[in-house]
């Protein structure tokens, strides 16, 4: 499942628009609405201008011009009417390019409003249907993770960011993903495990904030 996908020109695009969008506890819970708003929106709209102009159908073209006004609310703040359009989108367009943009940001959206069984629902949904986008793919799987850990299921949390950083190793949220893991693992009381991704941090990121901010986590933590 987690092996060397080739990219599409149009998902090495989407890649270039997202650098993060998942991380730490008080990273994540500070700044995620932030990341995403900024960063896949932008995703999405490039996808959906794509997509519209690629299209000749009309019933793809109404998807389209419907999914281009739901980000419309998304961004001014109108999230239950971006929804109601997601949802809508999401009957006619299950498994299409604009269904699986539809149903990450259903995710997405059910998340910021911490409706987080919704969300981990829509983002499972997403995880069965859609993998060839790697970036997507592991951000889900993060996005799960998140959940659980707002949740106080921090040894659940702890393993689903081990997934999301297998799910694409080496990508640009790999180090926060494996930062969420350690993090978790502190908070679940499972120290070793904790030690473990503290040390791949250590040999893959070394000097950098998220080893930074690792260190004195797992310092301060495992102390305690």
């Amino acid at each position: 499942m987690y092996g060397k996908v080739k990219l599409s020109k149009r998902q090495i695009k989407e890649d270039k628009f997202a650098t993060f969008m998942l991380s730490s506890k008080h990273h994540v819970v500070d700044n995620w609405q932030f990341i995403v708003i900024g960063i896949v929106a932008v995703i999405l709209i490039v996808v959906a201008i794509g997509y519209y102009a690629d299209s000749q159908e009309a019933k793809r073209q109404a998807s389209a011009d419907m999914f281009a006004r739901a980000l419309m609310d998304y961004r001014s703040g109108n999230r239950q009417v971006a929804v109601t359009s997601l949802n809508q989108i999401l009957l006619e367009n299950s498994n299409n390019m604009i269904g699986e943009q539809a149903l990450f940001l259903v995710g997405q959206i059910n998340y910021e409003l911490r409706n987080y069984n919704e969300a981990v629902l829509k983002w499972e949904e997403y995880i069965s249907k859609f993998k060839s986008n790697k970036l997507n793919y592991a951000a889900a799987i993060a996005g799960i993770a998140a959940a659980y850990e707002n949740q106080g299921r921090y040894a659940e949390a702890a393993d689903k960011f081990v997934e999301a950083y297998q799910a694409y190793e080496d990508g640009p949220l790999d180090g926060d993903y494996r930062f969420g893991a350690m993090r978790c693992y502190l908070y679940a009381g499972a120290i070793e495990d904790a030690r473990r991704e503290w040390e791949q941090i250590s040999e893959l990121y070394p000097e950098t904030g998220i080893y930074k901010r690792a260190t004195w986590l797992f310092e301060e933590k495992s102390r305690s």
